[in-house]
């Protein structure tokens, strides 16, 4: 290919997922570079630690020396044309900040922040001490969090919510961290017929609600939503096109998630259920 011919095609928009790696394939970078490039980016990866994990939970954590995160990151970041960034599982307080000192430093376009804490099968991601770190450090760069209801709760000191009018009376506190959106998941709330998340920006909250599908295979679903968001951001769309783009993508991933048969726990959704066909 001749450099004439390279400069007339219309680059892949780059995605870059800092975050940990799930052994299981189910979530984590794994899950983010499915979604990534399901929906038409193109994937590269920070690894901040490595999990012993499969359907059933995680049996051990390994977070990655500091400065080989440090270099992951530099490396990626002088060579690749970074539109969006998605951060996942940091692990601790010097992860966390290390992530934000090369986010200000790089000063990607856009930048979505997954709060991860929990697992789905219970299993702690996050230092509890390093939650202070993450609301201080990081959150307020974010152009969107997409906080769980648990995750939610830790963020703000309340209780987990249980009702959307719980969800709806956490606004204030969850615009107070700072950064210029929030989706606050409902998925949590098994009982609704619908999964409702709320968006939550400066000027409005509004529901964002998709049907619910009976299925124990939901692993990962908090990564492929957030990577799906950076997807769909680095490709231009707005950031209410962007979660309704995502939002539409998960839901599916969800419904068609029991044809994959993986694992005998939380199996994970199915990220190419259409095959590329995802791109917007």
């Amino acid at each position: 290919m001749t450099d004439a011919t390279r400069s007339n095609i219309t680059p892949t928009p780059i995605v870059l997922t800092i975050a940990g790696s799930d052994s299981g394939g189910g979530a984590g970078i794994q899950a983010d570079i499915k979604a990534m490039s399901a929906t038409g980016s193109f994937a590269c990866s920070v690894i901040t630690a490595i999990t012993s994990q499969n359907t059933q939970g995680v049996s051990a954590i390994f977070p990655i020396p500091l400065d080989h995160v440090e270099s992951q990151l530099d490396a990626v970041f002088t060579d690749l044309n970074i539109v969006a960034v998605k951060v996942g599982m940091l692990a601790d307080s010097n992860i966390i900040k290390v992530v934000a000192q090369k986010i200000k430093q790089y000063q990607p376009k856009c930048l979505v922040i997954d709060p991860v804490m929990v697992a789905t099968s219970g299993d702690l991601l996050l230092e509890e001490s390093a939650i202070s770190t993450l609301k201080s450090e990081l959150l307020p760069l974010a152009d969107i969090i997409t906080p769980n209801l648990p995750e939610g709760a830790a963020l703000t000191g309340n209780p987990v919510p249980e009702t959307e009018a719980q969800m709806k009376a956490m606004i204030a506190e969850l615009r107070a961290l700072g950064a210029k959106a929030v989706l606050l998941k409902g998925g949590h709330l098994e009982k609704d017929e619908n999964s409702n998340d709320l968006l939550i920006t400066e000027e409005s909250a509004e529901l964002i609600s998709a049907k619910r599908f009976p299925t124990k295979n939901t692993h990962g679903t908090g990564c492929t939503l957030s990577s799906a968001i950076a997807s769909y951001l680095a490709q231009g769309n707005d950031l209410h096109a962007a979660v309704a783009l995502g939002k539409q993508y998960i839901t599916e991933a969800i419904q068609h998630a029991d044809e994959l048969n993986v694992g005998q726990g939380h199996g994970p959704v199915h990220h190419f259920y259409d095959g590329h066909n995802n791109v917007r």
